[in-house]
């Protein structure tokens, strides 16, 4: 379906043609939004203790290639915390693992497409994967998997709620630029509600999360890393860069 032309009030995102524009930085400075990366360094940032340098500038980006040394926590937060807020971060994935990960289909509802046995389909394919870290408790997907970034993993596999919750964590399309190019989220979390635009895209509806409604950093997520058998990079490792991080508290 070709996209039209749009513009989503308050976000700050042009969608024109399947492509996203990014407007000039000082419209977000205009609607009350503050800066979370300057483009030069990680100040502001909680680099993880012996991190080795593994999370970077470069090129005016932040930089990760999966290698983190720290030996406990390898995601990046942010030195301050926040509750209700509009986050807009660009990303994308440089790269995979050098190695295929099986990639199973997730459902509308929240379940594995499944063979005649009953077994999960998972067809091996290159995969990178990492995510946005809400507060400390929550995180949405970033990933290759066929149903698109913006997935609410944690709430999708919560058994013990309603089957109407955990569907509303699948992501209603799969919104993805190809690996190599940039993505803009612009991610809404008002309580235990979450709302997610994937490239102007509404993936995520208001989406219930339990445990959202609390004060805390933003995450980078770390994930994958070096198989120490093979020495080579694992399936699904975080191959990822961020921009452009702009969050206004609500």
């Amino acid at each position: 379906m070709k996209k039209m032309t749009l513009l989503i009030t308050g976000i700050g995102l042009f969608l024109f043609m399947g492509n996203i524009v990014a407007q000039e930085l000082d419209y977000f400075e205009q609607e009350g939004y503050t800066s979370l990366f300057n483009g030069k360094n990680l100040n502001g940032w909680i680099i993880p203790e012996g991190d080795n340098g593994h999370w970077s500038v470069i090129d005016g980006v932040i930089d990760y290639d999966a290698l983190s040394e720290a030996e406990e926590d390898k995601n990046l937060w942010t030195e301050k915390e926040f509750q209700d807020f509009n986050l807009h971060i660009e990303w994308r994935f440089k790269g995979y693992g050098d190695h295929l990960f099986p990639l199973p289909t997730i459902l509308p509802g929240g379940e594995y497409l499944r063979n005649e046995d009953g077994d999960i389909i998972e067809p091996l394919g290159p995969n990178s994967d990492s995510g946005i870290l809400l507060k400390n408790v929550g995180q949405t997907n970033l990933w290759c998997w066929s149903v698109g970034s913006g997935e609410l993993w944690s709430v999708r596999n919560d058994q013990t709620l309603p089957p109407e919750v955990r569907a509303a964590a699948v992501p209603s399309e799969n919104a993805d630029q190809p690996v190599g190019q940039w993505n803009a989220f612009d991610i809404i979390v008002r309580g235990e509600r979450i709302t997610i635009f994937n490239n102007g895209i509404r993936v995520i509806d208001n989406a219930y999360y339990p445990g959202l409604n609390v004060r805390g950093p933003i995450g980078l997520q770390h994930h994958g890393g070096l198989n120490k058998e093979t020495g080579k990079l694992q399936g699904g490792s975080s191959l990822v860069q961020f921009r452009n991080v702009w969050l206004k508290e609500l």
